[in-house]
């Protein structure tokens, strides 16, 4: 669980100059049809705190490849926006991103293997409620 996030974060370091958190935040970006969402739902979609979004958020604006303002519908609160250049920057990132999630992932794994994988990810996330914390305690070692 954390040796693929790990290798991810030093693809993206080596090949993007991003982290992988910073890449996550300008696909989530990437991905609203206006490229603009509200801070708080940046942070709901990135499944991250709104301080840490906050601060990759602020390296992204120093960066050029997004910009934060208030949010103009009701004044209340911020709006992270892609830039041009934080397009480009996520397009150009993502097939050795994508080639190395594959990679990592999928890579050693037999069809019959990946389809096991797809099942036991979604019995993970059937026990997941909104929030992202599973909703029953899990099996206990040796229970």
């Amino acid at each position: 669980m954390t040796v693929v996030p790990a290798a991810l974060d030093a693809q993206l370091q080596r090949d993007s100059g991003l982290t992988h958190f910073g890449y996550w935040v300008l696909a989530m970006l990437s991905e609203d049809p206006d490229r603009a969402l509200r801070m708080s739902d940046l942070a709901a979609r990135a499944n991250a705190s709104p301080s840490r979004v906050s601060h990759v958020v602020a390296r992204l604006e120093q960066q050029g490849w997004v910009r934060r303002q208030r949010a103009t519908s009701d004044g209340r609160g911020n709006v992270a926006e892609l830039t041009d250049a934080g397009y480009d920057k996520v397009v150009a990132a993502a097939p050795g991103h994508v080639a190395k999630v594959r990679d990592l992932v999928f890579g050693g794994l037999t069809e019959d293997q990946v389809r096991q994988l797809n099942e036991l990810c979604t019995a993970v996330l059937a026990h997941l409620d909104p929030e992202g914390t599973l909703t029953t305690a899990p099996p206990q070692p040796g229970a």
